[in-house]
């Protein structure tokens, strides 16, 4: 009997996947646990393998498609065998959008002229919604892309983010608010703007030297519109400051030479940082939050971020509640994270809720960063690498660099600088920090 293969839901914050590659092709045989297509969502990537054995007898979706969670993909079954009942029903697209007639400028007016723009006749005479996957939707209300102009290349006429991008690229633009009434079904004046003249310019230089082009991936869209958000929207701010590691690396060492005889994993330098920020922001909770315009949001839980290092780009994977862990147990739960990460078979579910987040450059060598914060979170921690340095009687010691980022819009820099004073101080005495 025939089967159909649906797009996973991969966590309950995910509405649709795209697919970056098929293994199978139509007609190809399949067993049971070949892989029939790769598909990622916006922060990681995954292979669907085959339930069933048989022959790959149709396919509804290309490379390259965003495809909505739990909609049929393909389908698996025996040569010739009806498939009809199976089939997905094929929605009618919505009508393609007329242009209506552009109406004059008035003769003292510069402006350019305004076009009335009629909102498609499936919204109007059916009721029914665009189709639009969230992604695309979400694109185009954040640029403001004219959805009117949109050429969907998406599976059943849907707009794809991929459309969108389309749009912009080619400058078709207009406000948020048409956009949002656009995809209300209303009719809405959308303002041209005037051509930009075309600038002469001197000829390239040409160059001996090849190059190449790598195509930015979904996921490097993702972190540089984060990135770049969070740093035009908060008034960011970072404090450097270092502690006297000569206790955290004695007991790191003492660690490693009795710790597996007594039944504890591998705990790191990392680890150990990580615990006492879970610990100290108990007494800070003031960055233990997120900023959401009208409220700044302050959580009971420490929910840990964890900036992982990937061959997919930055990910950030969330340790809930790390404040009630013992040292042991959030060494082994990170570890799981950190391994879920970077074999790109995490949840999504589990790349959301973070409160703070810990990024460490220290073991690249680097001495002072400046990390930046994961918004709607107000501070980040970079851990840099450990230096020698020379006290005042001429001792040397092992320092190590703490990098706080903190968002000057939800609290002040005496604040942070208090919550920074404090780790320094439980990690130079970790051993008191592990008895309270």
């Amino acid at each position: 009997m025939a089967t159909a293969v649906i797009m996973p839901r991969q966590g309950q914050s995910v509405e649709s996947c795209i697919i970056t590659e098929w293994a199978k092709k139509k007609g190809d045989t399949v067993a049971v646990g070949d892989v029939l297509f790769s598909y990622e969502t916006d922060k990681s990537s995954f292979d669907e393998k085959s339930e069933v054995a048989g022959t790959l007898l149709e396919v509804f979706a290309a490379e390259g498609d965003d495809v909505p969670c739990l909609e049929v993909v393909c389908i698996i079954g025996e040569a010739g065998e009806d498939i009809s009942a199976l089939i997905p029903k094929k929605e009618e697209a919505p009508a393609s959008v007329a242009e209506a007639p552009v109406a004059p400028a008035p003769e003292a007016a510069p402006a350019a002229p305004a076009v009335e723009i009629a909102a498609p006749v499936a919204i109007e005479a059916a009721g029914d919604i665009l189709r639009i996957s969230p992604r695309a939707k979400k694109l185009a209300l954040t640029a403001g892309a004219d959805l009117s102009k949109a050429v969907p290349t998406g599976p059943m006429g849907r707009i794809i983010e991929r459309d969108v991008n389309a749009l912009l690229d080619a400058g078709k633009t207009t406000t948020i608010e048409a956009v949002e009434r656009y995809l209300a079904g209303e009719r809405v004046i959308v303002e041209e703007t005037a051509e930009v003249p075309v600038v002469e310019t001197a000829p390239a230089v040409k160059t001996t030297g090849g190059y190449t082009d790598v195509k930015i991936t979904n996921i490097r869209k993702v972190i540089a519109k984060s990135m770049h958000a969070s740093l035009s929207n908060m008034a960011q701010l970072t404090l450097n400051a270092s502690f006297d590691a000569t206790e955290v690396m004695a007991f790191r060492n003492n660690l490693k030479a009795n710790g597996e005889a007594l039944g504890m994993g591998n705990i790191t330098i990392n680890d150990i940082v990580l615990y006492a920020v879970a610990k100290t922001l108990k007494n800070h909770k003031d960055l233990n939050a997120h900023w959401l315009d009208d409220i700044v949001r302050i959580f009971d839980n420490v929910n840990l971020g964890i900036a992982v290092d990937t061959e997919r780009g930055l990910m950030v994977p969330t340790l809930m509640a790390a404040e009630t862990m013992s040292l042991s147990e959030l060494s082994a739960n990170a570890k799981t994270l950190i391994k879920e990460t970077q074999g790109g078979s995490i949840s999504p579910d589990k790349l959301s809720g973070g409160t703070f987040t810990v990024t460490n450059l220290g073991s690249l060598g680097v001495e002072s960063f400046t990390p930046v914060i994961n918004p709607p979170q107000v501070a980040i921690l970079g851990v840099c690498a450990i230096t020698q340095r020379v006290k005042a009687d001429g001792s040397v010691y092992p320092a190590m660099g703490l990098s706080l980022t903190f968002d000057h819009r939800a609290l002040d820099g005496a604040p942070a600088a208090r919550f920074l004073k404090e780790l320094c101080a439980n990690l130079e005495h970790f051993s008191l920090l592990l008895a309270k």
